[in-house]
């Protein structure tokens, strides 16, 4: 049998991994249509009302407006109202600076899904939804589809290198949150590791495939002080699994707070949701220790075990 034969079946079962599901990261785009349907809402710099919103916006919208509406996101048209009417200039400058920017970041997202598509070639690519939503999120995943919240990810002043940026982390992390599954029993007994490994292997997943830290103002405030952070960390950990509380208490708890959820009420002096970075760092360990890397990546999207992946990295030991 020649080599030409060989290959071909080797070639056929890598391309069916890549385009069996899931998007092609030859063809891979960006969804603004719902965004522009918003931006036209506000044309001439008017302000949307409720109904306005329902009937130009939310009817009729995509899956990415309808992944973004429960809370705490859009929730429904008056609430959205409520948020534009806040603050229209927020929303004025995403739409004037931000969304003609979208179809020139096209390149870096094919670029993106095509190093996931090497990475780990199993995996389906989701779409890409950009939808406006009432200044609470970024972006959030369903299992085939990651959304982007304009308006946060483009806050006023932000530089069109500073918004390729961000949209190049989020095309990264939140890819693999549509990977990840809903939280185990396992999970929700260790509930402040298990959110630090969700949020913390999509950053580190994204530094492999964009080649750079998120949030590089967080990583420089950190590292210095590591081993600090980390018992800090290990105590609000046990706190939270010897509390007896329900989830939605531990969430709403400081020793959760700390970490997570904090953005504009951080503790003082420290950045927000500083918890995907000791994330990161476990699974940088754990791969780092691992002998076969891949599988070790692909444990960590399982994360069917937090403290085992935390014990076989060896992090803070």
């Amino acid at each position: 049998m020649t080599f030409s034969k060989l290959l071909l079946p080797v070639l056929a079962l890598w391309t069916g991994a890549v385009l069996a599901a899931g998007v092609d990261p030859l063809a891979a785009d960006i969804d603004a249509r719902d965004a522009l349907r918003f931006a036209n809402l506000m044309k001439d710099g008017a302000v949307p009302t409720a109904g306005a919103l329902q009937r130009g916006y939310l009817d009729g919208a995509g899956p990415g407006v309808k992944i973004f509406t429960p809370a705490p996101r859009i929730i429904d048209a008056q609430h959205l109202a409520k948020a534009v009417a806040a603050r229209p200039d927020t929303y004025r400058y995403a739409i004037r600076e931000c969304l003609p920017q979208l179809p020139a970041l096209r390149a870096d997202l094919r670029a993106i899904y095509l190093a996931f598509a090497g990475l780990l070639p199993e995996r389906p690519l989701p779409a890409i939804d950009v939808v406006f939503g009432a200044l609470t999120s970024g972006g959030t995943a369903s299992n085939d589809t990651q959304v982007i919240g304009l308006e946060v990810t483009c806050p006023p002043g932000t530089t069109p290198e500073q918004f390729r940026t961000t949209m190049r982390g989020f095309f990264a992390h939140e890819t693999v949150h549509t990977w990840q599954d809903d939280e185990t029993p396992a999970a929700l007994a260790d509930l402040l590791l298990s959110q630090a490994l969700r949020e913390g292997v999509a950053d580190y997943l994204a530094t492999l495939v964009t080649g750079a830290i998120p949030h590089l103002d967080r990583d420089a405030w950190a590292r210095p002080q590591e081993a600090a952070l980390w018992q800090a960390f290990q105590r609000d950990r046990a706190a939270i699994r010897g509390s007896g509380d329900g989830v939605n208490k531990l969430v709403a708890s400081p020793h959760f707070r700390r970490w997570f959820a904090n953005c504009g009420a951080a503790p003082d002096g420290w950045p927000c949701e500083a918890g995907y970075w000791i994330g990161m760092r476990i699974a940088e360990a754990y791969v780092a220790r691992a002998a076969d890397k891949r599988a070790a990546l692909r444990a960590l999207i399982e994360l069917r075990d937090p403290d085992a992946i935390l014990k076989a990295s060896g992090y803070g030991g």
